[in-house]
C-alpha cells in the first residue's frame, strides 16, 4: 500500500505523534520554517456525545496512521483520493490491532480522522450543514451556531486552543492571509465564499475566537426571498425593476440582517453584456454574469507595508472601464470615490452600509467622507449624496430571528441643507403569533410615481412599475 511502513503494527502510545499539515492545506508563514502541527481533534457532535474510550482508540489509531503514511506523497493527491487512501490505511490498522468497533463507530472514526488530516477537524460537520448561517467558536471548548435566526450551543470542542489556532491558520492561509501573535486579527474567506474572522491571543483572552458567516450552496434568489416573507411580491417586483433600470442602490442594515444576500439577489438583474467590477474586503459576492471582474483588498505584510485598501480598489477600477461598480461594504473614505463613480456615468452601481435606517445610512456616508480628510462643505457632500444615490433598501433582523426588507426609500433631492427622501414601501409589525413569530405586512405608502419613473420609461419598464405600485396599494400586505 502507498506510503505504508513496517512500523504500523508496533505498539503506539495513546498520545500520537504530531502530524505536519500536508501541502494540500499548508500554512505559509515567512517567519517560520517549522511545519504547522495538527493533533487529533476531540469532536463531539451535538446529537451523540462520545465516550472517553472512543477518543483513546482514536488517538491510538491516529498515531499509527502517522507512522504508516507518507504525508509528502499524500499532499500530491486530490482531496477525494487522499481521503480514500487514509480510509484504507485506517481500516487495515483496525484489523491489525484487532480493535472491536461497530460499523457506525468505525465510520465515525474514519470520518473524524479524515477531517483532522485533510479538513478543518471538528468544524467539518458544521460546514457541511447548509441550514447553519453562522459558526461562532469561542475558544476550544465552546462553539455556537445560528440556525433559523436563533443561536444554539453545540457539543463540538477542540483538544486545546493550540489545535483551534492551527485550524484558523489553515483557513486563512488558503487566501494568502496570516494570523498569529504578531497579526492577531484577520478577515478571510473559504473557497465557497463564506466569510471568516479570527481574533487570536493576546487580544482574545480565553483563546482564539473564530467566526464564520456561511453561505448557502444554492444561492438565494429574489423569488425565494419573497417566498420566505422577506418582502412582498410587489416589493420584489419593485426591486427587480430597480436593478433592471440601473438605479444606484445602497443596501442598509445591521449585522446579520441579510445585506450581502440581498445584494447578490439584486445583481441577478444585471444584463449579461455589462462589465461589472466588484470590490470587497473578503470576496463574498458570486455574480452569475459572464463579464465580472472581482477585486479584493490586501492587508499589510510583516513590515507593515504593501496594504491595498478598499479606496485603492475603487479608485483603480474607475480606470478599468466598468459599467457597474459594486462595493461589498462601504466603511471608510472609499464612500467618496463610490459616490463620484455613481455620479459620473456608472449608473446601476451598488453597495452596502451598516445603518439602522435610510436616514442614518446617509449620515454615515457623510461621516465617512468627512473622516476621510476631504475638506468639503457639508452642503457639497449632501448635494453629492442626493445626486448619486437613487434608492436605499433597508433590511432588518427582527427579534424572532427572521429577516425582512423594512423600507424601500428613494432620494428626492436637497432642500436647503436637508436631503429629502420618501418611502415607497414599508414593513409594519402587527404583533406575534402563538409560536412567538413576528407578524407584519409590507404596504405601499401611496407614492404613485417614484422619482425614477423616467428612468423606468427609458428602459421600457414604466408599465411594469405602474402595475407593481398599483398592486401594492390594493393588497397592502405580504
Amino acid at each position: 500500500m502507498f506510503g505504508k511502513r513496517t512500523s504500523t503494527a508496533e505498539t503506539v502510545p495513546a498520545r500520537p505523534t504530531p502530524v505536519a499539515v500536508p501541502a494540500l492545506r499548508g500554512v505559509s508563514d515567512s517567519r517560520k520554517t517549522v511545519p504547522t502541527i495538527i493533533e487529533p481533534a476531540v469532536a463531539q457532535p451535538a446529537e451523540a456525545p462520545r465516550s472517553e474510550e472512543y477518543y483513546v482508540t482514536k488517538s491510538m489509531i491516529f498515531g499509527a496512521l502517522i507512522e504508516a503514511i507518507d504525508l509528502s506523497q499524500l499532499a500530491r493527491l486530490d482531496a477525494e483520493s487522499a481521503r480514500e487512501e487514509i480510509r484504507d490505511i485506517v481500516n487495515e490498522i483496525v484489523a491489525i490491532k484487532n480493535i472491536v468497533m461497530s460499523i457506525s463507530e468505525q465510520e465515525d472514526l474514519l470520518e473524524d480522522i479524515c477531517n483532522d488530516v485533510l479538513g478543518y477537524g471538528p468544524l467539518e460537520p458544521l460546514l457541511a450543514r447548509d441550514e447553519i448561517a453562522d459558526i461562532m467558536v469561542n475558544g476550544a471548548m465552546q462553539t455556537y451556531i445560528e440556525v433559523g435566526g436563533k443561536l444554539q450551543i453545540t457539543n463540538i470542542r477542540f483538544r486545546d486552543n493550540a489545535q483551534l489556532m492551527n485550524i484558523c491558520q489553515r483557513m486563512v492561509s488558503q487566501v494568502g492571509r496570516r494570523v498569529d501573535e504578531a497579526s492577531p486579527i484577520c478577515d478571510a474567506r473559504l473557497t465557497d465564499g463564506s466569510r471568516i474572522n479570527v481574533i487570536a491571543p493576546p487580544l482574545a483572552i480565553d483563546g482564539p475566537v473564530l467566526t464564520i458567516r456561511k453561505f448557502r450552496r444554492d444561492k438565494l434568489t429574489l423569488d425565494q426571498l419573497i417566498k420566505l416573507g422577506c418582502t412582498s411580491p410587489e416589493g420584489g417586483e419593485l426591486l427587480k425593476i430597480v436593478g433592471r433600470v440601473r438605479c444606484n442602490v445602497l443596501i442598509s442594515g445591521g449585522t446579520g440582517s441579510g445585506k450581502t444576500t440581498l445584494l447578490n439577489c439584486l445583481t441577478q438583474f444585471i444584463d449579461a453584456d455589462e462589465r461589472v467590477i466588484t470590490c470587497e474586503d473578503a470576496a463574498e459576492l458570486q455574480l452569475q454574469q459572464p463579464h465580472v471582474v472581482r477585486l479584493e483588498t490586501r492587508p499589510p505584510n510583516l513590515e507593515g507595508t504593501g496594504a491595498v485598501t478598499m479606496r485603492d480598489l475603487v479608485r483603480n477600477c474607475l480606470r478599468m472601464r466598468p459599467e457597474r461598480i459594486i462595493v461589498g461594504e462601504v466603511r471608510g473614505p472609499e464612500a467618496f470615490d463610490l459616490l463620484q463613480a455613481m455620479n459620473t456615468g456608472h449608473d446601476g452601481s451598488m453597495g452596502t452600509v451598516h445603518a439602522n435606517s435610510p436616514r442614518e445610512a446617509l449620515s454615515r456616508l457623510e461621516s465617512m467622507i468627512t473622516m476621510g480628510g476631504f475638506q468639503l462643505p457639508i452642503k457639497t457632500i449632501r448635494e453629492m449624496l442626493a445626486s448619486s444615490i437613487d434608492v436605499i433598501v433597508q433590511t432588518a433582523r427582527l427579534r424572532d430571528g427572521s429577516r425582512r426588507i423594512t423600507q424601500i426609500t428613494e432620494i428626492m433631492g436637497l432642500e436647503g441643507d436637508v436631503i429629502t427622501t420618501q418611502d415607497i414601501m414599508v414593513y409594519e409589525i402587527l404583533g406575534e403569533d402563538a409560536s412567538g413569530r413576528v407578524r407584519g405586512r409590507h404596504r405601499s405608502t401611496g407614492v404613485g410615481k417614484p422619482r425614477f419613473w423616467e428612468r423606468a420609461r427609458y428602459f421600457g419598464e414604466e408599465e411594469r412599475l405602474a402595475r407593481a405600485i398599483d398592486s401594492a396599494e390594493l393588497k397592502g400586505d405580504a
